[in-house]
Order: structure tokens, then C-alpha cells, then sequence
């Protein structure tokens, strides 16, 4: 494979003498991934496990019968349940004549000395920024600063761009044929005597 190229004018070249019979066919080759002795080991025992589950034969079972125990409340839970019995009865059978009539009274809490200067601060910034006058700012003037690339980037820019418009705009019809001509040089004798000695 020749160099890379150097310059813009080398690639230029290069491209210009590009032959595409100097290609070679190539045949793709598919190559299929066998799985491991792991994933075959675990495949193999999935498949036995599901085999011996759809041949499972239901009479090896043997036949029992299921004792159902009834278990009693001890004594603690007796009273629990007793006491909790009482309350409800006392509830539905209250009678809510026996009630004495009570005037609710409300009293007002008075906020103290830091919820007030709080409020007092909230307030004033409130009015500060509903009565503030616009016409007290004075006019400012923005000033935008462009940072311009320096000569290096643009000559850059410009090489890049001189390149792209170079393959873009490459006319083929301006190529000239070429014949390669493969050599393959026979070995020397001293290639020759080297090689039967190792």
C-alpha cells in the first residue's frame, strides 16, 4: 500500500491515478458462533427437568388425608375479646341526652415580635417592587464581543474546504488507463543455500 498522503496535492494525485482493477474480490465468509459446553450443559438439563415434569406419573402418589386442627382461644385472648365486646355495647347503647350543653369558646393567638417584623419586612418588599419607578434606570448599551478564530484555524478551514470541493468537483472522465504489471522476483542462491541450511 503506497504512503499516506502528505499534501492536498498528493491526495489529489493519488486519486487521479487510482485504478479500480488494482481491487480484489473478496468472497464474505459467514462464520456461525457454536454455543458453549456451559450453555449445552444447561440447555440439556432444562430439557430433562421439562421431560420428567410432562412425564410425571400422578399414580407413584400416595394418599393422605388432611387433619384440619381446630385450636381453642387461651384465657388471655377470652378477656381481650370480652373487653373488647364491652366497649362496643357501651358505644351503641349511649344515650347522648345524658350530654351537657358547652359553649365552645375560640381564642385568638396573637403572633409574636418575629412573625410580625416578618411580615412587616414581606410587606415593604411587596410595595418596593409594585412602586418602583422605571424611569429612574438609566440606559445601558450592550456590547457583544466576537472572538474571530485566528490565521491558523482559517487556513485550516480553507485547506479542508479547497480538499472537499476538490473530491466533490473530481471529474473521472480525466483518468488514463493503466496496466499493472506484478513481477515476482525469483530468489538468489545465496536466498537459496540460506534457506536449505536453516
Amino acid at each position: 500500500m503506497k504512503e499516506a498522503p502528505k499534501s492536498h496535492l498528493d491526495l489529489m494525485s493519488q486519486l487521479e491515478k487510482f485504478d479500480q482493477k488494482e481491487l480484489k474480490n473478496i468472497d464474505p465468509q459467514e462464520k456461525v458462533v457454536l454455543p458453549t459446553a456451559e450453555d449445552v450443559k444447561t440447555e440439556k438439563l432444562h430439557i430433562e427437568f421439562k421431560e420428567s415434569v410432562e412425564g410425571f406419573n400422578s399414580t407413584n402418589l400416595r394418599k393422605t388425608e388432611t387433619v384440619e386442627k381446630v385450636l381453642l382461644p387461651n384465657a388471655e385472648e377470652l378477656a381481650t375479646e370480652k373487653a373488647r365486646e364491652s366497649i362496643f355495647k357501651g358505644v351503641e347503647g349511649f344515650d347522648a341526652n345524658k350530654l351537657k350543653n358547652v359553649e365552645t369558646q375560640e381564642k385568638i393567638i396573637l403572633p409574636d415580635k418575629d412573625d410580625v417584623q416578618l411580615e412587616k419586612t414581606q410587606q415593604n418588599l411587596r410595595l418596593g417592587v409594585q412602586s418602583f419607578d422605571k424611569t429612574a434606570l438609566k440606559p445601558t448599551d450592550t456590547v457583544e464581543k466576537v472572538v474571530l478564530p485566528g490565521t491558523e484555524v482559517i487556513a485550516q478551514e480553507k485547506g479542508q474546504q479547497q480538499l472537499r470541493q476538490g473530491i466533490e468537483q473530481f471529474q473521472t472522465a480525466n483518468l488514463n488507463k493503466v496496466e499493472t504489471l506484478e513481477k515476482n522476483p525469483l530468489p538468489t542462491q545465496e536466498a537459496i543455500e540460506q534457506e536449505k541450511k536453516n
